[in-house]
Parts: C-alpha cells; sequence; structure tokens
C-alpha cells in the first residue's frame, strides 16, 4: 500500500480516491441499463402478474365468502320457513286429532247410550215377558188351589171344568179388584 501511496504522490496529481475513473462510470451505467431493461421487461410483468393473481385470488374468494354467506343466509331462512310450517301443521294435526278424539268419544257415547238403551229395553221386555209368564203360572196354581179349597169346604168334587175355570176367573178378577183398589188406597 505504501507503494500506492508512494506512485500517487510522485505523479503529482490529485486523484481523489472516492471518485471512479470515467470507464467505470459507464460501464456501471450501461450494467445499470440492461440490467434496468432485463428487470423492467421481464421481472416487473411476472411480478404484476403474481400480484394480480393473489388480488384475483383473494378478491374472489372474498366474493366467495359472499356468496357462500348469502347462500347459508338463504338456506336458514329457508330452513327457519319450514320449521314455522312444520309447526303450524303440527298444530293443525294435533288439532284435527283432538277434533277427531272427541267427535270418537262422542260416537262411542251415542254408541253406548244406544247399546245401554237397547239391553235396558230387552232387559225390561224379558222382565215384562217373565212377569207375564209368572202371572199365567200364578194364575194357573191359584186357580187349581182355590179348586181344591173350595172341594175342601164344599166337600164335593167340582169337576166340571168350565165351572171350575168360571169360578177361577171370579176369583182373579176379584183379586186383582182387591189389588187395584189397594194400590190407589196406598198411593194417597
Amino acid at each position: 500500500m505504501r507503494e500506492l501511496i508512494t506512485l500517487a504522490a510522485e505523479g503529482g496529481e490529485d486523484v481523489n480516491p472516492l471518485v471512479p475513473e470515467t470507464y467505470d462510470i459507464v460501464w456501471s451505467i450501461v450494467c445499470v441499463l440492461v440490467i434496468g431493461v432485463l428487470f423492467w421487461k421481464y421481472v416487473i410483468p411476472r411480478v404484476t402478474k403474481t400480484l394480480e393473481e393473489r388480488t384475483d385470488k383473494i378478491e374472489g374468494g372474498i366474493a366467495r365468502a359472499e356468496a357462500a354467506q348469502v347462500e347459508a343466509q338463504h338456506t336458514l331462512e329457508q330452513y327457519q320457513q319450514q320449521l314455522a310450517d312444520a309447526r303450524l301443521e303440527a298444530a293443525r294435526i294435533r288439532e284435527e286429532a283432538r277434533t277427531q278424539g272427541q267427535q270418537i268419544l262422542a260416537q262411542m257415547r251415542t254408541d253406548a247410550q244406544a247399546e245401554s238403551d237397547r239391553i235396558v229395553a230387552a232387559g225390561h221386555s224379558q222382565l215384562e215377558a217373565q212377569r207375564q209368564q209368572i202371572l199365567t203360572e200364578l194364575r194357573s196354581e191359584v186357580g187349581r188351589t182355590a179348586v181344591d179349597l173350595a172341594e175342601k169346604i164344599i166337600g164335593q168334587s167340582v169337576s166340571d171344568e168350565a165351572k171350575q175355570a168360571a169360578s177361577i176367573d171370579k176369583f182373579l178378577s176379584e183379586l186383582d179388584a182387591t189389588e187395584t183398589g189397594a194400590g190407589i188406597g196406598a198411593g194417597r
């Protein structure tokens, strides 16, 4: 290094070590221009293209997200509407079932009442038939007993059936009249 300083001092020129030579400046400018042109022609378009693609992806993603959000909102509204419709339908079905149940219950009550009335009427008619049968049997039995008593009281046989039937009928008529009069008097 001493040699450089010595050589510079001998030449007598004032050389500033910070200022480069002219050829270095020219070649540096040429290199910078070539690199700038190459950078401008090839690198910047690719970077710009990449940035635009990213911008499109981001904006497209945002647009898709917004569209998905709108779709989700629309689907939610449809779901809520279907849910409300389902609730209304369920309420209608419940009310319809309640009405049908009441109608069925009323019909069953009517049918049960009709069946009960029929059974009661059949029972009354059966009781009336049995009553008539028992009355007939009692009349016959009372008639025979009356004839037997009459034979014992009179001491002779009452064998004429026509007389027997007339006597029995007369006795039963008097008995019915007595019962009717006693029933009327008892009712007072």
